[in-house]
C-alpha cells in the first residue's frame, strides 16, 4: 500500500479543483496579490499535492491557500474549515499515544493520519497565523505540532479560540474528544 500511487481519476482532479477555485474566489482576503490561475498550474503539475487537498476535503477541512513562499515559489494551503475538520475528530496525538491508550482506544492518532494524506500539522505559530485570516475553532479544538521537549513528557498541545483569543493548551497525549481534530497545511 505504501507504493500505492496517489493520484485522482480525471474527473475527481476537475471536481476538486473547482471546489478549490470556487473557495479561492470566496476568500480572498486569505490571499491577497495570488492569482488562481498560478496556484492551478502548481496543482496540475503536482498530482500527489492534488491528492493530499483531496483527503483534506473529504475530511471536512476544506483547504484554501493562505499565502505564497517567495523564495520556493510554493503555495501553501492551510485546512479553513470554521470548526476542527469532522472527519478527522476523535483521535489521539500520535501512535506512541495510541500504543498506550487502553480501551476505548481511539480510531487513529493525528500525525498518522496526517502523514497518510501527505500533510504536515499546523504549528502553533501557523494556528496563530491561522487566526488572522478569521474566526475557527469556536466550539472546537485542534491538535498541533508538538514540540519535542513536551512529548517526550507524555504530553501534546492542542489551541482553540474562545473570548477573541487563541488559547494553547496541554494534554496527555493519549486523549480524544469528540470536538477535537487536527488541522494540517500542505506546500505545492
Amino acid at each position: 500500500m505504501e507504493n500505492e500511487k496517489k493520484e485522482l481519476l480525471s474527473e475527481q482532479r476537475e471536481e476538486v479543483l473547482n471546489i478549490l477555485k470556487e473557495r479561492f474566489e470566496k476568500n480572498m482576503n486569505r490571499h491577497n496579490n495570488i492569482e488562481w490561475a498560478k496556484v492551478q498550474a502548481k496543482l496540475e503539475a503536482n498530482a500527489e499535492k492534488l491528492w493530499s487537498l483531496s483527503e483534506m476535503e473529504k475530511t471536512g477541512g476544506e483547504p484554501d491557500v493562505i499565502g505564497h513562499d517567495n523564495e520556493t515559489g510554493e503555495y501553501i494551503f492551510y485546512d479553513c474549515s470554521a470548526e476542527s475538520p469532522k472527519g478527522r475528530r476523535s483521535i489521539c496525538y500520535d501512535r506512541e499515544a495510541l500504543e498506550s491508550r487502553k480501551e476505548p482506544k481511539p480510531q487513529n492518532c493525528a500525525m498518522d493520519m496526517a502523514a497518510g494524506m501527505g500533510i504536515e500539522l499546523l504549528t502553533e505559530e501557523q494556528y496563530r497565523e491561522l487566526q488572522t485570516l478569521g474566526n475557527f475553532d469556536m466550539k472546537t479544538s485542534s491538535w498541533v505540532k508538538t514540540p519535542d521537549n513536551i512529548r517526550k513528557l507524555g504530553g501534546a498541545i492542542f489551541c482553540d479560540r474562545r473570548y477573541d483569543t487563541v488559547f494553547v493548551y496541554h494534554n496527555g497525549a493519549e486523549s480524544y474528544y469528540g470536538v477535537r481534530a487536527f488541522r494540517g497545511s500542505l506546500r505545492v
